[in-house]
């Protein structure tokens, strides 16, 4: 709950001051994913027992998280809000969009009220005593399972690098990997013991700041805007283009998508390449438009500002003459087929 408040208040803090910012602004910034990568990175290697923090860290440090259990989780939920929060899908969007344009105090109450709904299993499990019992007995399995959860973990590392890919370009992607690959050698290194901690050690931390220090730029580089290939079906967003269309008769569909927003490249590859839903598409004689939000985008926040969205997934119908038609943030074939041919 407070990590929800916290976004929250920087988020309405800086529109207050001007800023054209929505919600999941965190990851549209390249610096953040790069770091959350590392951080995951970090903590794969430790579930898949590559090192124990008691090697790396002092003792009085490593000891912290035993000492201080109730930091720990405080800890462990900020970075599931971090990470977890940016996709509105199914059901934040219209809250979102609602809470934006309240007064400081009523919106930071519909945020709190959304961290309390991500807390609930968290809650359910310490107090009700019949969902304690129905989780596993602690045993020898649990070291299993923690291996196991380093998978999960490299997953959401290969996500990133994705979602980093899609604002920095290829180039970025493949220095992000590279120090990925560079960090888990500092990590490893440090588990060593005598002069092959000390010598190899200092030769990956060099190694690393050295890939740092020549390859960094690229992480936070814009990636170059693609232009559609003639005849391709989707084509780019910019702003004023959709009344261009509409002035010249022709429907229009607008998805408002974001790289690191899930529910959207499962749409995407779902309901979106439906040949059905294609098919009505190209008979209703639609234009096709993708507003990619990946990276911070004034033009988008405002578009989706006016459908009273502040986050995506969103999946818009324009036709002239008539107000647009918002659908739902999980889309289903039947869903969109029926919006189409409703005109």
């Amino acid at each position: 709950m407070v990590s929800f408040l916290a976004l929250a208040a920087v988020l309405l803090a800086l529109r207050a001051a001007g800023e054209q910012l929505g919600w999941g602004f965190q990851l549209q910034s390249p610096l953040v994913v790069a770091a959350l990568a590392a951080l995951f990175t970090v903590i794969g290697l430790n579930l898949a027992g590559v090192f124990e923090f008691g090697t790396l860290l002092p003792s009085s440090v490593a000891s912290l998280q035993a000492r201080h259990p109730v930091a720990d989780a405080f800890l462990t939920g900020v970075l599931a809000v971090a990470v977890a929060s940016p996709c509105t899908a199914p059901f934040m969007g219209a809250a979102l969009g609602f809470a934006v344009g309240l007064p400081a105090a009523q919106a930071l109450l519909v945020f709190a009220f959304l961290g309390l709904g991500m807390a609930l299993p968290y809650l359910a499990a310490s107090w009700v005593p019949a969902v304690a019992r129905a989780l596993p007995r602690p045993g020898a399995w649990m070291d299993t399972f923690r291996r196991f959860m380093a998978f999960p973990m490299f997953a959401t590392v290969a996500w990133l690098v994705w979602v980093l890919g899609q604002q920095a370009g290829i180039d970025g992607a493949g220095a992000l990997l590279a120090l990925l690959v560079a960090l888990s050698l500092v990590v490893w290194a440090f588990t060593l013991r005598g002069r092959a901690r000390a010598a190899i050690g200092t030769l990956s931390l060099v190694l690393f700041a050295g890939l740092a220090w020549a390859m960094g730029g690229a992480i936070v580089q814009t990636a170059a805007p693609q232009s559609a290939a003639a005849g391709e079906r989707w084509q780019a967003w910019a702003p004023g283009r959709v009344d261009q269309l509409l002035a010249t008769g022709q429907p229009v569909f607008v998805d408002f998508t974001a790289a690191w927003c899930v529910t959207c490249q499962y749409n995407k590859k779902t309901t979106l390449a439906d040949r059905e839903v294609l098919a009505d598409f190209d008979a209703r004689r639609f234009v096709l438009l993708r507003a990619d939000w990946t990276r911070r985008d004034p033009a988008i926040t405002a578009a989706l500002a006016a459908l009273g969205r502040n986050g995506v997934p969103v999946y818009v119908i324009y036709r002239a003459g008539r107000p647009p038609v918002v659908l739902s943030e999980v889309l289903g074939v039947q869903e969109v087929r029926a919006a189409i041919n409703a005109l």
